[in-house]
């Protein structure tokens, strides 16, 4: 038993410092991704900054790229992050 003690540690130790924060940020990341709606100005995976025209619910986005006006279709998956929560207008 004293010779498992210091390997139980150190995976206690893992998980606290490396599993715990991953699940909190990939329960973040879907939480964010379940609350995008239209009008959001949103960034890509790719870099590319749009505003939300549509959500399809087969799980596809639509986004309106300025200056051209351009709409390009991108998986929800492919948002990293909401840039603003207002419709630029």
């Amino acid at each position: 038993m004293a010779q498992m003690l210091p390997l139980l540690l150190l995976f206690g130790v893992f998980y606290v410092l490396i599993f715990m924060p991953m699940q909190r940020q990939r329960k973040k990341t879907k939480q964010m991704l379940e609350n995008l709606q239209n009008g959001n100005v949103v960034l890509t995976t790719g870099g590319i900054v749009g505003t939300i025209v549509s959500i399809d619910a087969d799980d596809t986005v639509i986004l309106q790229v300025k200056p051209s006006g351009v709409k390009l279709q991108f998986a929800r998956s492919a948002i990293s992050s909401v840039v603003s929560g207002d419709a630029k207008k």
